[in-house]
């Protein structure tokens, strides 16, 4: 069995922990980059479009931590449906987390569950995401929370 030199093992876990801290400081930049450039243009269209169906919508972020895309019922200042990406305390990376909240009818309480953000992409592309695909997917989550509601009232 070869020796391993304990001084290469200490410099290696110090150069692996240096690295780990780079990631820690660098993940919220890039998340701010995907708030900036991708989800809240996306989220701005979407509201927009919104509008024209008479159903107001705001964008709430919190730096380097979260940004939320919040839909009232129809005609209504009552919130409905949220949608809020979320980057996670400590983050090495882009692995983000998507926390659905919402209420069923305008007089119950907010119900919430936390999904992995977009399965399908890889940590290193959440920064090439389509709008488009970004879109999609609120109009997703969106469609199966209201159907759930409907068909699970109560």
């Amino acid at each position: 069995m070869a020796k391993t030199d304990w001084k290469d093992e200490l410099a290696s876990l110090l150069d692996d922990l240096r690295v780990i801290d780079e990631c820690k400081v660098e993940a919220p930049e890039k998340f701010n980059q995907f708030c900036e450039f991708i989800a809240e243009s996306s989220f701005e269209g979407l509201s927009e479009e919104l509008r024209s169906y008479g159903i107001k919508s705001k964008i709430r972020r919190e730096k380097g931590k979260s940004i939320a895309f919040e839909v009232n019922f129809p005609q209504s200042r009552v919130d409905n449906f949220h949608y809020v990406i979320r980057l996670p305390n400590n983050a090495v990376d882009l692995k983000l987390r998507l926390l659905i909240r919402g209420r069923k009818d305008k007089k119950s309480q907010i119900e919430e569950k936390e999904v992995p953000f977009m399965e399908h992409i890889k940590p290193s592309d959440v920064l090439k995401l389509p709008k488009e695909e970004l879109i999609l997917d609120v109009i997703k989550q969106y469609k199966k929370f209201i159907s759930e509601a409907l068909i699970y009232p109560g």
